[in-house]
Formats: C-alpha cells, sequence, structure tokens
C-alpha cells in the first residue's frame, strides 16, 4: 500500500512534458490521463493528416488540416475535463523551448519520429538535468529507454541507425536498385528543377546543342512555352545524359548497358501535344495532381512507359503552372502527392532505361519516404510502458529502470525484453565531453562543408559557433550584427588552411551550440585522399555515434531493421539492442559504488525479477531472460 500511496503521490505532484502527439503520442497522453497525471504539456509541429486516422485514435475526419496537439488536449479533455494539459503547436527546435522551458518539468517523454529532434531533445534533458524516458516503433518492433543524466546513459552513447547513402556515382551513372532511381529523381532532378538553385547538384546540365549559349540546360528559356520545357528536360536526363554515359565504354564492361528514351520513343507526338488536356475539372478545386489530370486512379497500379511519361510531362507542368511561387524552395516531402508522383514517374522511366523493374506510386512513396506501416497495438504496449518506467522515475526508483523492447515474434513465450540500462559512455562526446577527431584534407575542404556535413548533420547542432583557437571563424544564429554575419559568410567558402586561424593537421576545432548548451572539440587531421565509394563525404569522423546495421534477434532468426528515421507511417524508429560484452556495467553496480550499498544487491541472486545483460567474453551479443514463470527464478540466454 505504501508504495501505491508514493506512485500515485508522485503522479498527481508531476508536471510531464510530451513532445510528439502522433501514433505513440495518441496512445500516451490517454494513457497519461488515465494514470492520474494532472498537468501535462505537449509540442507537436505536424498537423492531422487522412493517413494518420487508422491508429491516431484520437483525431477524426472533421480534424483533419488541425493541429494534432490541439486537438489531442481537446480530446482527452473530454473524458479527463479536470487535468491541465498545455499545447504548443510549434517545432521542438524552436528557441522558446530552451533549457530553461525544460528546467521546469519532472520528466520528458518522447514520442518522436525523426533523429534530429530526438538527439536535440536527449542535449536539453541533459543540460536541463531532467529524466528522459525515449520510445519508438517500427511496425511489430518497439522499445523504451530511461535516460538521466550521470545515472545511465544518454540517448546519444550509442550508434542510431540513419538513412542509407549511396555513392554519387553509382545514383549518377550506375544505378542497379529501384532505390537508386528513387534517390537520382528525389535528390537530384527533384532538387534541380524545383528546389535551390544554389546547392550543388551532381546532374550534368550541359547540353548537346553546341549552339545554345547556355550553361545550364534546366534553365527554361524566356521564349519557351511549358510544354516545350518539359519535353526538353525528359530528352535531356533520360536520352542525352544516358548517351554521355555509354560513351564511357569501361563503365560497361561487366554491366549491362542501359539505353536512351526520348521522349519520341515513349510517346507518339499527337500524345505529347494532348497530354493532359482532358483534365478533370475536380482538379481545379483541390491540390494539383498529374494523376486527375490524366485519370490515373489507382496508385497501386504500376503504369507503363508511356503512362510514367505522361505523369513525368504533367507533373512538370503543374508545378510551373500552380505552383509557381514556391520553385526555388521546394524540398521533397513525401506527403506532398505532386511531389511524389512527379519522383515515382521519373525514377521509372530511368529505372527503365537501366533495365529495373518499374514500381507503383505505392510502392514508389515507401521507398522515398523510408515508410515501414505501423501496428497501433505496438503504439500502445510502448505508450504503457513508457508511463511505467515515468512512474520509476518520478519515484526516483534508479534500481527497477527497465529498457524494454518489444519483439516481433515471441521468444520463449515472451514478447517483451526487459534489460538494465547501462552507464554513460565514456567515449561520448555529447554527455562525456570526449574530443572528436575529424580526417580532413585542410588544403581543398571548405568551412562550409565541415559544417554542413559534419557539425550539422552528424553532431547535430543547428546554430553552431566555431572556434579555432581564440578565433571565431563562424557563428549562426540571430542577432548578428551585418558586418559580423557578412564576415562570417565569407569564411564559409574559404578551404580550411585560408581561414583567418588556418586550420592545419593537429588544429583543435571548439564547436558550440548556445541553444542546446553543447559544447566539444574536434581534432582535424590532415589526410589528402578519401576513398569515393566508402568516404563519398571527403571526411571521416571518428569518435561519434555513426550509423549501424541494426538486427534483432527473435525466435533464432536474425532480421534487418529498418534504418529510417523519419517516416509517414514509421511512428518512430525501433531500436534494437546492441551490446559490447565487458563494456558496460548495469546500473544498480554504479549505483553501489556511488552510494556504497552494503551488499543489499546481491549479483548472485538468482531470485531476481530483472533481466540483466551478460558480460562476457566471447563474439555474440547475449541477453538474459527469465524463464516463463519468473517464480522460478531461472535466468535463460536469448539466443
Amino acid at each position: 500500500m505504501a508504495a501505491a500511496a508514493s506512485s500515485e503521490e508522485a503522479v498527481k505532484a508531476a508536471k510531464v512534458l510530451m513532445v510528439g502527439a502522433g501514433g505513440i503520442g495518441c496512445e500516451l497522453l490517454k494513457t497519461l490521463a488515465l494514470s492520474g497525471f494532472s498537468d501535462i504539456h505537449i509540442i507537436d509541429l505536424d498537423t492531422i493528416e487522412v493517413s494518420n486516422l487508422n491508429r491516431q485514435f484520437l483525431f477524426r475526419q472533421s480534424h483533419v488540416g488541425q493541429s494534432k496537439a490541439k486537438v489531442a488536449r481537446d480530446a482527452v479533455l473530454k473524458f479527463r475535463p479536470n487535468i491541465n494539459i498545455t499545447p504548443y503547436h510549434a517545432n521542438v527546435k524552436d528557441s522558446k523551448f530552451n533549457v530553461e522551458f525544460f528546467k521546469q518539468f519532472n520528466v520528458v517523454l518522447n514520442g518522436l519520429d525523426n533523429l534530429d529532434a530526438r538527439r536535440h531533445v536527449n542535449r536539453l534533458c541533459l543540460a536541463a538535468e531532467v529524466p528522459l524516458v525515449e520510445s519508438g516503433t517500427t511496425g511489430f518492433l518497439g522499445q523504451v529507454t530511461v535516460h538521466v543524466k550521470g545515472k545511465t546513459e544518454c540517448y546519444e552513447c550509442q550508434p542510431k541507425p540513419v538513412p542509407k547513402s549511396y555513392p554519387v556515382c553509382t545514383i549518377t551513372s550506375t544505378p542497379s536498385k529501384f532505390v537508386h532511381c528513387i534517390v537520382w529523381a528525389k535528390d537530384l532532378l527533384f532538387a534541380k528543377l524545383f528546389g535551390d538553385k544554389n546547392q550543388d547538384n551532381d546532374l550534368n546540365v550541359r547540353s548537346n546543342d553546341d549552339s545554345s549559349s547556355k550553361t545550364d540546360v534546366f534553365e527554361r528559356n524566356v521564349d519557351e512555352d511549358l510544354p516545350q520545357y518539359a519535353q526538353r528536360i525528359y530528352d535531356h536526363v533520360f536520352g542525352y545524359n544516358i548517351e554521355t554515359a555509354l560513351a564511357n565504354e569501361e563503365t560497361w564492361k561487366n554491366r549491362k548497358k542501359p539505353y536512351p528514351i526520348y521522349i519520341r520513343d515513349a510517346l507518339p507526338e499527337d500524345a505529347v501535344q494532348r497530354n493532359g488536356s482532358s483534365r478533370d475539372h475536380k482538379n481545379e478545386e483541390h491540390e494539383p495532381s498529374a494523376m486527375v489530370s490524366l485519370g490515373l486512379r489507382n496508385p497501386q497500379e504500376i503504369w507503363s512507359l508511356a503512362d510514367n511519361s505522361r505523369v513525368f510531362l504533367e507533373a512538370l507542368k503543374l508545378f510551373f503552372e500552380k505552383r509557381e511561387k514556391e520553385i526555388g524552395n521546394l524540398i521533397f516531402d513525401k506527403d506532398d502527392q505532386l511531389a511524389v508522383e512527379f519522383v515515382t514517374a521519373a525514377a521509372n522511366i530511368r529505372a527503365s532505361s537501366f533495365g529495373i523493374p518499374p514500381h507503383s506510386l505505392f510502392e514508389a512513396k515507401g521507398v522515398a519516404g523510408n515508410i515501414v506501416h505501423a501496428v497501433a497495438t505496438t503504439n500502445a504496449i510502448i505508450a504503457g510502458l513508457i508511463v511505467i518506467e515515468a512512474i520509476k522515475v518520478l519515484k526516483g526508483d534508479y534500481q527497477n529502470y527497465r529498457m524494454t523492447y518489444c519483439l516481433e515474434h515471441p521468444s520463449r513465450k515472451m514478447l517483451l525484453m526487459p534489460v538494465e540500462p547501462f552507464e554513460p559512455n565514456k567515449s561520448c562526446y555529447v554527455c562525456s565531453e570526449t574530443p572528436l577527431v575529424l580526417e580532413v584534407n585542410t588544403k581543398t575542404t571548405k568551412l562550409r562543408e565541415v559544417i554542413d556535413k559534419v557539425i550539422k548533420s552528424k553532431l547535430g547542432m543547428n546554430l553552431p559557433l566555431v572556434m579555432v583557437g581564440a578565433t571565431l571563424v563562424f557563428e549562426d544564429g540571430e542577432g548578428l550584427e551585418p558586418d559580423e554575419a557578412a564576415n562570417y559568410a565569407l569564411n564559409l567558402e574559404k578551404v580550411l588552411v585560408e581561414l583567418p586561424a588556418p586550420v592545419v593537421n593537429d588544429t583543435k576545432l571548439t564547436v558550440e551550440d548556445f541553444q542546446q548548451e553543447l559544447k566539444c572539440s574536434i581534432n582535424i587531421k590532415h589526410r589528402d585522399e578519401f576513398d569515393e565509394e566508402k568516404e563519398p563525404d571527403g571526411m571521416v569522423l571518428a569518435g561519434w555515434s555513426g550509423p549501424v546495421d541494426k538486427q534483432v534477434t527473435s525466435n533464432g532468426d536474425k532480421r534487418s531493421v529498418p534504418s529510417s528515421s523519419s517516416a509517414d507511417d514509421v511512428d518512430s524508429t525501433a531500436e534494437v539492442l546492441s551490446v559490447k560484452p565487458g563494456m558496460k556495467r548495469k546500473l544498480n553496480e554504479i549505483l553501489e559504488s556511488q552510494e556504497n550499498f552494503d551488499a543489499l544487491q546481491n549479483k548472485s541472486d538468482v531470485g531476481s525479477s530483472s533481466a540483466q545483460v551478460v558480460e562476457d567474453d566471447d563474439d555474440d551479443d547475449d541477453i538474459v531472460m527469465l524463464d516463463e514463470d519468473p517464480k522460478q527464478g531461472k535466468k535463460k540466454r536469448l539466443q
């Protein structure tokens, strides 16, 4: 009874921050409210979409287009009207959600769907010294982990999966899989036509027309109508560029040659002229859609080369006719119907050229958006586990913290695998401030490349400040004087050795993000050459939690886990336990050494009800599991 009373008091007194009101978030908010929590704050940037309604049960058709955080609040208040729920329809990375904001909460509960936001919240929780309960689901897989500064590892102590990258030469010249065609269509062609014109792009922009004075074939001529422009782009990327690639015979000695596709090969001339002319009038009232214009209604149908060509031309035309103001600022979004149509058509045409089987729009969208369809039951299980761990955190019950992993298939009749948390990783640059090492060619690499590819992309800093010794070479953020901003902009385009404080071999960079209150050091090691295939960034960062191939062992079989960090039907990326034997101690061992416990926690007590990580000398990662009957107190290894 005393324990129950203590839990009830801790719950009633708690002020909780939820980040994310999607698949996990809806279940979590409902469970928090029904468990007695009375002061809950929710941050979510998203609005409700039709595709959310099959699993985010606080939302209805009438809510489509509205704020997830606000609608979730209103739905829960209908059955718990006396509690306080404060919604924020905003990005958790906004400056108002700073360390001081986080300090007001007793615990933070994450239900996010992308790695970048999770790292940001982790750093704010560390700076504010507020416990974090992290979670994620991918299909039938899920996990809940607890992170408390100084007592457990932080979210970034171990490597996390990130979307797979592919060598540029594979994407631009020798695709062999449909995903290569999707990456080409999304990250190169779509970005070149509709995105930032100043960004680097590996597409060939030179025309075969020697009489043309243009250096970039993607620029539209003043007197060129849209159909002419669309056909010219089609012929350039699917025809001329393929012919150019074929000229390098060495490339195709051991590969199947592609064949160039010109618009005249894919569509009769009269079909090109009338493409999209018999447009459904409903398309004028809703968001532009090439499928609607062409009368294509089934997203699961695999289009012919002719249909893909029609969709390509029509989608390009609709972007310029209906969304011209957005051109130059567009970034591919898997929820943008016209963008998905364009990318699907472009990828399929390129796939046809290289002898790769085409895919339906439904399938292509899944590939482009790294989509793994969510399971509502997994979200509900994970939400319940989050609340259980949150209550332990609020009670200060460190001994009973658990990282719990939800398996797709039972192992020894168990679907939930509890494991004791681990101590902080002493080599973690986030919570242990261990210096990083960057191998880079200091004579050819610009500061902009280091900031974009390393500091922002890999280290996840939003508004970085970079110092070389005592010299400030770059600062990002508001409040800069115009002359300062101009000076830093100039530094961005300088190679490292030409900065005001030259960066050479053994130089130490200090990088800081004031919003996250994160500071780390990077030791520079000069290196002349890099392998384009294995090291496409042209630099190598050591000492950070980079991407890993993760597998979950279930019933003795190993399955690959999708490494998507952002997805439509993925409510959060599930993380699978990855433990290096002999590298860590269990949390209760840390607490014993810190607090001089008097042998109350006997490591040989087989009656313990907790699952533990085994530390042994072999190469396998072994996890200790309870037998089916916990009363017997026998521990089993999950093979």
